[in-house]
């Protein structure tokens, strides 16, 4: 009978329409929020046998007491209301999308009376526009430093505004005119607001219009003869080509576009997010969160619901402080200096250019099954058609390979952080300790992955990792030799042979050290016999991974039997559900979703698929550029290049006589005879 929970709805009493469900604990908290096209048949999903559920979802369902539902009137509505009752309950459950607070952000506080500009770090407020995220706080301010010679705008902090303000006398970039110095009233607040206004558009990648008025000026003062203003402006010109630079253009000037790649392993998600706004790159953002979703469409769906409608209401948000900020008299200029389109302009924005937080194309490469509804919803969020669409060739796609290369990257480096924290890798360690009932902590870890396809080039990795680090200098790599047969079988008989060979060379390098102490001195007069240091295995691992299930991990068992080792711990691991098997026994053992433990036996399988991968690439490649010449006797590599040379490829040496290819120097007609017999016999096979 199926394994399931006690508060199953009965499926009659579940609606067929769309709607929003909710699962609540014991003490009624919201602890999943989820919509569905059809409530019976969604819910259906989180009801069958508890043993087949994703184990994020199993915890979820058990974690539960019972499951509330809303009907609505369309699969828009279900949307809107799913995104509402997330930020509003913040159900733990629900995967959150938090940005990364890693790189810094150019960012402008419209919110003050005198706004200023400076580099930020840290999670996003209200009030304040930015521009990023940048790859280096220099970066940040090697724009600043160019472009405060055209708009010369406040970036002093508030310390040091209030002090020249008391002083009545402005600071030194007051004196060099890379301020225009409120603080002592040599401009407006008005005035201020509007070199504001004119940053800010020209961040986000309005500069034509600047250019073109900053040229005109320069030209009409050549013509009055005002060469100092004119050189002035020539600056200012060059200053704002020098920003305008650090952008590539890589798409017309029209296009405005959001790019979303996704990488997920089975424990683990990364999304990267390049942001194009007119033709240009003007920002990236990269997330890793906990994988929910078995689909990485459905990941994308539920990416896109999430930080769009974050986007928006913290564009609201900040549009509706910058409207207070102007009608309670605080800066009686706001109101005039902002048009309706520079307010839209207002808004947190996701890149260094952004007139709305929801681009005209969503690129992505997982189109979710609801892209209608999504699109809807996101044209209502941005005020006019939005489109969702996979692209398939040209820039856009190489635009989207990079930025899968990254999300790749990102998912790389965050599972390396995680394995280079001491605190963190002693404690997986001891979480496989006790999972496994071992005496003492794995210290040594080896894992054995195979690779081929449908049975040809079989060969095998062996990783090591020692103190839940890599260690390289004792990866090994194995061509398979006796494993027949292909698929299932093959994977067996493959693993086992890699685990005899390498606990052979253990027993054969354990029997070649010499006798002596634990330290593995020599002793007098076997200086001849290699000391311990010098042998890679002579000391077995702690604990033994195979890259399987029960078959291969009962396999490799009784090669371990055979050879007489019994202080090895030997698991399995699955890649459906990431169980661990141990021989013999009939149920696998689970790992928690954010057990330490986990994610190193992760680690480990992941790294052993990577050296087998790699290697089963190479054998390939070398297999497939051998030529029928490599398989003849006595014609050795400078022959063959002899014979090719002069006949101009293998096709010609086949169709000259034995007559032909024996006054070639260097060949006589035995050798001759060799080589036109084995050429004709073998294009007999193929014929």
């Amino acid at each position: 009978m199926a394994h399931t929970v006690s508060y199953r709805p009965e499926p009659g009493r579940i609606p067929t329409e769309p709607g929003v469900y909710t699962f609540r604990d014991a003490s009624d908290r919201v602890i999943y929020v989820g919509k569905a096209k059809n409530l019976r048949a969604r819910l259906s999903n989180y009801f069958q046998d508890l043993d087949q559920l994703h184990p994020r979802t199993r915890a979820m369902v058990e974690s539960a007491n019972r499951v509330v539902w809303t009907v609505v009137s369309s699969e828009l509505e279900a949307l809107n209301l799913e995104y509402t009752w997330i930020k509003r309950f913040n159900p733990r459950f629900n995967v959150m999308y938090r940005d990364d607070k890693t790189y810094p952000m150019l960012a402008v506080s419209v919110k003050e009376d005198i706004p200023r500009a400076f580099v930020y770090r840290g999670p996003r407020r209200k009030g304040i526009r930015y521009f990023g995220p940048y790859p280096k706080a220099w970066a940040i301010r090697d724009t600043l430093e160019s472009l405060t010679r055209v708009f010369p705008i406040r970036t002093c902090t508030s310390g040091v505004y209030r002090r020249h303000e008391a002083l009545e006398r402005p600071c030194l970039l007051g004196y060099i005119d890379r301020c225009s110095a409120p603080c002592v009233g040599e401009i407006s607040p008005e005035e201020h607001r509007r070199l504001v206004d004119q940053f800010s558009s020209f961040l986000a990648g309005n500069t034509e219009g600047v250019l073109r008025r900053v040229r005109k000026e320069m030209h009409e003062a050549a013509e009055d003869l005002d060469f100092e203003r004119a050189a002035t402006l020539r600056d200012q010109l060059s200053a704002m080509n020098k920003a305008m630079e650090k952008q590539a253009v890589v798409f017309s000037d029209s296009t405005d576009a959001d790019v979303i790649a996704v990488v997920a392993d089975e424990l683990e998600a990364a999304v990267q997010v390049f942001h194009v706004r007119g033709g240009r790159i003007h920002g990236q953002r990269g997330w890793v969160v906990e994988r929910e979703e078995s689909d990485d469409a459905a990941l994308t769906a539920q990416f896109i619901t999430q930080f769009y409608g974050d986007e928006a209401a913290l564009a609201q948000a900040t549009e509706t402080a910058v409207a207070g900020a102007s009608s309670s008299g605080v800066d009686r200029g706001l109101a005039s200096a902002i048009t309706p389109a520079s307010v839209a302009e207002l808004g947190d924005l996701v890149g260094d250019v952004q007139v709305t937080p929801v681009p005209r194309e969503v690129l992505v490469e997982n189109v979710p099954q609801d892209k209608t509804q999504l699109s809807q919803w996101l044209s209502t969020l941005r005020g006019s058609k939005v489109i969702i669409r996979r692209p398939l060739r040209g820039d856009k796609k190489a635009l989207m390979d990079t930025a899968k290369t990254n999300a790749s990257q990102a998912l790389a480096q965050h599972k390396l952080k995680r394995a280079s924290d001491i605190t963190t890798r002693s404690a997986a360690l001891k979480e496989l300790q006790e999972a496994l009932c071992m005496d003492e902590p794995p210290l040594r870890i080896e894992c054995t992955d195979i690779s081929h396809i449908q049975g040809t080039d079989v060969v095998a990795s062996l990783v090591v990792f020692e103190d839940g680090l890599p260690k390289k200098s004792d990866y090994r790599r194995y061509k398979i030799r006796d494993a027949a047969g292909d698929g299932h079988s093959n994977d067996v008989a493959s693993i086992a042979e890699v685990v005899r060979r390498r606990f052979k060379r253990h027993l054969e390098d354990k029997t070649a050290l010499p006798l002596g102490d634990d330290s593995g001195e020599r002793l007098e007069g076997e200086e001849e016999l290699e000391v311990a240091s010098e042998k890679k295995f002579a000391y077995p691992p702690n604990l033994f991974i195979v890259d399987g299930g029960l078959p291969q991990v009962n396999a490799a068992q009784e090669v371990l039997d055979d050879l007489g080792i019994n202080d090895v711990t030997l698991i399995g691991i699955a890649k459906r559900l990431e169980e661990i098997w141990l021989p013999g026994e009939p149920y696998p053992v689970i790992l928690p979703r954010n057990s330490e433990a986990l994610y190193l036996t992760q680690y480990l399988r992941d790294e052993a698929h990577r050296c087998a991968i790699t290697f089963h690439r190479q054998q390939r490649s070398a297999r497939m550029k051998r030529s029928i010449l490599d398989d003849i006797p006595g014609l050795g590599p400078k022959r063959r290049k002899q014979l090719v040379s002069s006949f101009g490829s293998v096709a010609k040496v086949r169709q000259a006589s034995v007559e032909e290819l024996s006054r070639l120097p260097g060949f006589g007609p035995s050798l001759a005879q060799k080589i036109y017999d084995t050429l004709h016999v073998r294009q007999a096979r193929n014929d």
